[in-house]
């Protein structure tokens, strides 16, 4: 179970189908294998959004009303019950059990030769440890995880899971859990944030030998209903090809499309009060963006002491994403959560999105099990109520993704007090590393540029020369904010050709 969940609204969905294209939904028996096509849940989500919204039941049997976190986690799947488990196929499917935060249903389906089946669930799937099993045998389940053969041939890893309103996560070769992705978001940083669920999934049985599956997902909650299909191709980098089909209640304009969720506590950027053994701990440590003008941009993470939202305005974005570059063990220091294995998450959007913005909310976090991070593409234009808004994309769990080999990209910022020179006590000293790109084997007497810029306060010192201890360059510069509290940094190296490397941003605060 992902160690940082939220209790979430949910909502069950009893099998349904589609009867001779009408719009109207018939129930179908339990068991009973139903019609599925390309568009089955879309014309569900459709069907539903042109009702009024009714939330679920969230009761539970006795024994399972009030358990915790520990007598959650003793309930376990048995393996041996996986879905396709002997059939000699390339992915496999275990669920996992209602209770504790996941209280809501959620249906499962099969889908094989153009027909739905649902997978009917049984006490006897699982394991009960200082749990007393259920006697219930319509309980549905909280969700499902998906297995295949990642890491070597003859194991079947754990490379998906779908656990929680509308949460899910991957990993690809050689990783662990960390952050998290979203159907939907609504309403995020407000008083009263919206948690879309997926209320049912519809998982295509693969082919013997194939490299992806495919799922289907069925939204809901108070403001819209949609249909989602992730097409999942696990590897060196796992790959989601992702199709939302949204269909709103009511006009949309507080929207998430691809919205992610991630946790940073401190790095060398923001160190302020802590007092930590390991030198980094975070999920994630920046938002990397390539914007529809070709710019790629990296805007490390802070844990700020105040809610910070931050807007990109875009139009026709190339690629989001909350990224992970520290990669080595040294760079944490923890031999337990291995940080250093955690993913990042590149959203490349697949058509025009058209005008809009990345938003970036950092919230303030004492530890490092919540999560605090969360980033999204937003349209500029309200998605109306009564029609259907569809947005593609690509989604690369990854370690690092390939954007322009011609530029050095960031490899760390640090931040602190300045304790020397004319501005001792009153400046803070910034600097930034970067590596790669055409900075590669420039020498001291290479014409670069330092471009280096505050919306408020005033820069000092700039310097950038070539860093001998750990290759690559080195800018420094000293930030001299006066009474302001907050302020926007930007900053890029560049020589007669253009830019030499990604443009950094940075909101400073206080």
């Amino acid at each position: 179970m992902h160690r940082r969940e939220v209790l979430l609204a949910g909502l069950s969905w009893p099998v349904w189908e589609l009867l001779g294209g009408a719009q109207a939904l018939a129930w179908a028996p339990a068991g009973a294998p139903v019609a599925f096509d390309a568009d089955t849940v879309a014309k569900m989500a459709q069907a539903l959004a042109a009702k009024p919204f009714v939330p679920q039941n969230k009761q539970l049997p006795a024994s399972l009303e009030r358990i915790g976190y520990d007598e959650y986690r003793s309930i376990r799947f048995n393996p041996a019950q996986a879905l396709w488990r002997n059939e000699g196929l390339p992915f496999q499917a275990q669920f996992f059990h209602r209770g504790f935060f996941f209280r809501d249903r959620v249906d499962i389906h099969q889908v094989a030769d153009g027909r739905a089946t649902p997978v009917v669930y049984k006490p006897s799937q699982f394991t009960f440890q200082g749990v007393k099993a259920p006697t219930e045998t319509d309980l549905g389940y909280a969700g499902f995880r998906l297995h295949a053969p990642i890491n070597r041939p003859d194991y079947f890893d754990e490379v998906a899971a779908f656990l929680g309103a509308s949460y899910f996560r991957a990993v690809a070769k050689g990783q662990a859990y960390g952050l998290s992705a979203r159907g939907l978001a609504l309403k995020t940083g407000g008083p009263q944030e919206e948690f879309p669920v997926f209320r049912a999934f519809w998982l295509e049985r693969p082919a013997k030998g194939a490299k992806q599956i495919t799922v289907h997902a069925l939204l809901d909650s108070p403001s819209v209903a949609g249909a989602y299909r992730f097409t999942i191709t696990p590897g060196v980098q796992t790959v989601f090809d992702a199709s939302a089909r949204l269909f709103p209640r009511v006009a949309l304009d507080q929207v998430g499309i691809a919205p992610l969720t991630s946790m940073f506590q401190f790095d060398s950027n923001d160190r302020v009060g802590i007092d930590d053994y390991r030198p980094a701990v975070h999920d994630s440590d920046g938002l990397g963006m390539i914007n529809g003008r070709g710019e790629q941009i990296w805007r490390p993470l802070s844990n700020p002491s105040t809610v910070q939202e931050s807007g990109f305005e875009d139009v026709n974005p190339r690629g989001f994403g909350l990224m992970q570059r520290k990669r080595a063990f040294a760079d944490y220091a923890d031999s337990e959560a291995h940080y250093e294995k955690r993913p990042s998450l590149w959203i490349e959007p697949q058509g025009e999105w058209g005008e809009g913005a990345v938003h970036l909310f950092e919230l303030p976090t004492a530890d490092e099990f919540h999560d605090n991070i969360v980033a999204f593409w937003r349209p500029k234009q309200p998605l109306a109520a009564g029609r259907e808004h569809r947005f593609d994309y690509r989604m690369h769990w990854c370690d690092q993704h390939s954007w322009k080999p011609e530029l050095a990209t960031v490899t760390r910022t640090r931040i602190g007090g300045l304790t020397f020179g004319e501005n001792a006590g009153k400046a803070r000293l910034v600097v930034i590393d970067f590596d790669g790109g055409r900075l590669e084997g420039l020498g001291n007497d290479a014409k670069v540029k330092a471009d280096v810029t505050a919306s408020k306060g005033r820069i000092a010192n700039v310097t950038a020369h070539p860093n001998p201890g750990a290759g690559g360059w080195r800018l420094g510069f000293e930030l001299v904010p006066g009474s302001e509290r907050s302020i926007e940094l930007r900053a890029v190296l560049g020589d007669e050709r253009g830019p030499l490397t990604e443009t950094w941003l940075y909101r400073w605060t206080l």
